[in-house]
């Protein structure tokens, strides 16, 4: 005789622009802390789309139906911030633990609302030896922002990379001791994706 196995299925999900969410398409989001860092998958949430938020919160988090109705009754821009905070909070300490969600979020603050550098951001490390040879192209691909030189280069070229909140006009930049402060440096793309230097 043979034990019956069940097995559940959904309909595929879908943000609020049509894009479908899945590991094959760009910014896929991963449980596993090593492709994923809970940093990276609370900043995911973060930035869930305003006509995904209500949809995700009752999908994603264990919130009550209530509980997500009260945060949902302020439609202000504050109010739909909030609750996409609240979203990536619960969302990561489902996965990662409460610990990392915390972490995570005062990471968030810090970066955001104070321009410093918060702990959870991701993190590669330059041996004195490489500067002025290691060049920001390289630490772009590093730290995932570039899957190639080919694609930093054109990051760089679009204005999108910023080494210490200054924007970077060579992609071939090897970095000098005069960029770390305190042995760190801060590399940017955008305005949602940083990750620190660490010279040792």
């Amino acid at each position: 005789t043979y034990e019956p196995i069940f097995g559940l299925t959904t309909k595929l999900i879908t943000t609020a622009s049509g894009t479908k969410m899945g590991k094959t398409e760009s910014g896929a989001v991963w449980l596993n802390a090593d492709m994923c860092s809970p940093y990276d998958y609370w900043q995911f949430w973060r930035n869930t789309e305003d006509g995904d938020v209500e949809r995700f919160l009752k999908f994603f988090t264990e919130l009550s139906l209530e509980e997500i109705a009260t945060l949902m009754a302020d439609k202000s821009g504050a109010g739909i911030n909030n609750a996409k905070k609240v979203l990536a909070n619960e969302a990561t300490a489902l996965c990662h633990g409460k610990q990392a969600a915390e972490e995570a979020a005062e990471t968030a603050r810090k970066t955001f609302e104070e321009g410093g550098l918060g702990g959870a951001l991701p993190e590669i490390t330059v041996n004195i030896s490489e500067l002025g040879t290691f060049k920001i192209n390289a630490a772009l691909v590093q730290f995932g922002f570039a899957e190639s030189n080919g694609e930093a280069k054109k990051l760089v070229a679009g204005g999108g990379v910023k080494l210490n909140d200054k924007a970077v006009t060579d992609a071939n930049y090897a970095l000098t001791q005069d960029d770390f402060i305190d042995g760190t440096a801060k590399l940017s793309k955008g305005k949602k994706h940083h990750g620190v230097i660490k010279l040792k």
